[in-house]
């Protein structure tokens, strides 16, 4: 597999090694694997979700050889979890530690104070952005209900869903998850998942089966109010588009000792000062390459993931070989390249801090979908670190 990720040279010194913000341990919560019945619970699919016929592109053979598929690989996963539940004895499980969510992956923004660009368009002028004939107001801008399409020749029409909402209960999906589907740190990416994983997902967020562990944690609270009010028809509508787009490289990985300074604006972390740095400690420091161009929601600007130094080998060996049975070899579930397998996402070169919040939320049982049950015993025993050194070598590979 290729180890697509850039190291940077910023600091060779040895620089101090503190938290950053983790919290101080809790009491374990003891968690269960229950995978035979997640896979007796088929994906926690409605059956009023699994209509025939529902992404008419998709052909009689494409169907079938997407179950096999996933059966296959859900039969590997409970094997290889078994195996691992086997491995972990009681002693074990009771040191887990479960840490404090991690305000770098968690970013909830001040009660004052908001996201702030260096130059903000100011009233009813119209704006544009390089490499693009479109032109937006401020006020567009700020319309949640008005996905901003910069670049409409780089994608398929969108959906009414996708593209404006449905006012006023449902808020465009393209706004936050941008018209190219690759997101943002503080939501996700869904370009290219399987229509019925985002089927099932947003299944999950309307049963209560899918929250955050951070309560304040406004994008996920946005989703839970306001998404789940969407039909069953513009949930198909939107898993269609999505999935029809192609994931890009998003993010660029870039391994230190020490960081810009940031803080939290607009729900994911920003820099603060030019030239100020920190020692980066066991955190992900995810931050727009731009942060002007990221505030007009262009969707041609991207993202830049600093992780610690040595974190990408790190979890190169958790996510190939399991940890010497700390966890299972991710591949034998999400495919060999992470690139997902049947009905199982992708996870690489998604967002990091997405990737965390995701392992974090399964531990703690924030998420608790059906084939979130899969998930436990690999999570049982992972530390903050673990997963940052995880989420570090996923989004370093080719999407």
């Amino acid at each position: 597999m290729a180890e697509l990720y850039s190291v940077s040279p910023i600091d060779n010194n040895v620089a101090t090694m503190n938290e950053h913000g983790e919290g101080q341990g809790m009491k374990m919560r003891v968690l269960g694997t229950a995978v035979s019945a997640a896979l007796a619970g088929k994906g926690g699919l409605n059956d009023s979700m699994i209509t025939d016929g529902r992404f008419t592109r998709w052909s009689n053979f494409r169907c079938l050889s997407l179950v096999a598929t996933a059966i296959a690989g859900m039969a590997i996963c409970a094997l290889a979890m078994a195996a691992v539940a086997q491995n972990q004895t009681e002693g074990t499980k009771a040191r887990a530690r479960h840490e404090a969510p991690p305000y770098w992956a968690f970013a909830v923004d001040p009660t004052t104070g908001a996201s702030e660009a260096q130059a903000k368009p100011v009233g009813e002028t119209p704006i544009h952005v390089a490499g693009s004939a479109a032109a937006f107001t401020r006020t567009q801008i700020g319309d949640l209900y008005h996905a901003l399409d910069w670049h409409p020749a780089g994608h398929p029409t969108m959906p009414g869903i996708v593209a404006h909402g449905r006012k006023p209960e449902v808020f465009a999906c393209g706004y936050c998850h941008l018209p190219n589907g690759q997101g943002r740190p503080e939501n996700s990416s869904l370009a290219g998942l399987s229509a019925d994983y985002i089927v099932e997902q947003m299944g999950e967020f309307k049963r209560g089966l899918r929250k955050s562990s951070e309560p304040r944690h406004k994008p996920t609270a946005t989703m839970i109010a306001y998404e789940t009010k969407a039909s069953d028809e513009e949930i198909q509508a939107a898993a269609g588009y999505f999935s029809g787009l192609k994931a890009k490289r998003w993010i660029r990985v870039v391994e230190t000792k020490t960081v810009p300074k940031t803080h939290v604006a607009g729900w994911m972390l920003v820099v603060s000062d030019a030239g100020e740095t920190e020692p980066i400690g066991q955190r992900i420091i995810e931050t727009p390459e731009n942060l002007e161009q990221t505030e007009l929601r262009n969707d041609a600007s991207g993202f830049i993931a600093y992780v610690p130094a040595g974190s990408i080998r790190k979890g190169k060996a958790l996510v190939t070989t399991g940890g010497a049975g700390k966890t299972i070899p991710c591949g034998a579930c999400h495919g060999t390249e992470l690139r997902g397998m049947g009905n199982v996402p992708s996870i690489a070169g998604r967002s990091p801090s997405y990737i965390v919040r995701q392992l974090y939320d399964m531990q703690s049982g924030a998420r608790a979908g059906a084939k979130t049950q899969l998930m436990k015993a690999p999570v049982a025993n992972s530390t903050v670190g673990d997963m940052v050194s995880i989420a570090a070598y996923a989004a370093s590979l080719q999407p």
